[in-house]
């Protein structure tokens, strides 16, 4: 009896201690896993920081990366040299007095030099406005220029004494005309034009000769000269009292040429495209607001002593102008000049048009 009573307690012991141990085994679980979620968190916490250092840096704006590829340019920082000029070609001083330039973000000056040509080709001044028929023989020839937009329309005109027979451009044939600054040049190439537009050979019936400017009206008056290609500013007094008439202009409908343009230096273009993109922005939005604003650009020209005389008259010869070419026109007057020029015999290296714009015709920046 007494072996089975210690049988009992012994089981009851027994059955104690299993469940206490139970018990301690439940309690330790929750906390060993309580320990695993800190670890396992930690761990997506690491991968996390570890994504986001990883992430590839927020992509450029446009600006950005413009203003990156400007400060790469040779001239980005230079200062960009214009050929100062006056009357019709006034608009690179034009673009440096309303502050064009500066809002583009260049800083320029004017140079001052006898030959517009010379100092583009040699990049003495990297950008002129001047006379679109005196640069295309030069390029074709090795002068490092390329035209990168149009300024405006009209500007000179055949004129002869008011009281010569001489009504129109075939009565002309065989006369002295005069080409004041020079044969081969501007004024030159625009006589030979004209006569061309009425059929006339310029080269073999019209005696083509060079009279300075001052000396072509009283030549005319003595009769030892027919006629004389000037300037409608120039003359504008000359018509109104008298002495001269007009016989065939830039400006008449049939015609209706193109007389100034943009050119820069071949080279900067090439190694400078966005500096020089914002130059030709800067000069076309001169030339754009002298064709919009004759007479602030009047009242601003006699300030600046970039033309002279009366002011009325000035504001007749400046609203004249179609200022503000497109890109399309000045295109289209390009190549057409090439053309009679190849026609005429007054290009020599190439007889092919399309080469001649190849390297000649290159578009840049807006007036907008």
């Amino acid at each position: 009896m007494n072996n089975l009573k210690r049988l009992v307690a012994l089981g009851l012991v027994l059955c104690m201690a299993f469940a206490f141990a139970a018990c301690g085994q439940k309690e330790q679980e929750p906390a060993q896993n309580a320990a695993n979620t800190t670890t396992e968190t930690k761990t997506e916490e690491t991968k996390t920081e570890e994504t986001k250092t990883e992430e590839k840096p927020a992509e450029k704006t446009p600006e950005e990366l413009e203003q990156e590829a400007w400060e790469k340019e040779p001239m980005y920082g230079q200062t960009i040299r214009y050929m100062l000029s006056d009357g019709c070609s006034s608009a690179v001083n034009i673009a440096e007095l309303l502050g064009y330039y500066e809002d583009e973000g260049l800083k320029v000056e004017g140079f001052k030099g006898d030959s517009d040509i010379e100092a583009v080709g040699t990049n003495t001044v990297q950008v002129i406005v001047g006379h679109l028929a005196k640069q295309v023989v030069p390029a074709t020839n090795g002068v490092d220029l390329v035209v990168v937009g149009g300024a405006h329309f009209g500007c000179k005109s055949l004129y002869v004494a008011a009281d010569s027979p001489y009504q129109t451009l075939e009565d002309l044939k065989g006369k002295k005309v005069s080409t004041p600054n020079g044969i081969g040049k501007s004024d030159y190439n625009i006589t030979a034009r004209l006569f061309d537009a009425d059929g006339i050979n310029p080269l073999e019936e019209v005696d083509l000769v060079q009279v300075e400017t001052s000396a072509c009206v009283p030549a005319m008056q003595k009769g030892e000269l027919d006629a004389a290609l000037l300037t409608d500013l120039y003359a504008y007094d000359m018509v109104k009292d008298g002495t001269l008439r007009k016989i065939r202009s830039m400006l008449d409908e049939d015609i209706d040429d193109m007389c100034c343009d943009i050119s820069m230096n071949g080279t900067f273009v090439k190694e400078n495209p966005i500096t020089a993109t914002k130059l030709a922005n800067a000069v076309k939005k001169a030339s754009q607001w002298m064709g919009e604003n004759p007479e602030e650009a009047v009242d601003l020209m006699l300030k600046e002593g970039l033309t002279a005389g009366d002011r009325d008259k000035n504001i007749e010869y400046f609203s004249s102008l179609r200022c503000g070419v497109s890109d399309e026109e000045c295109e289209k007057q390009l190549r057409d000049i090439v053309e009679d020029y190849l026609r005429l015999g007054l290009c020599t290296t190439t007889d092919d048009a399309d080469t001649i714009m190849g390297y000649l015709w290159h578009p840049l920046g807006s007036a907008d």
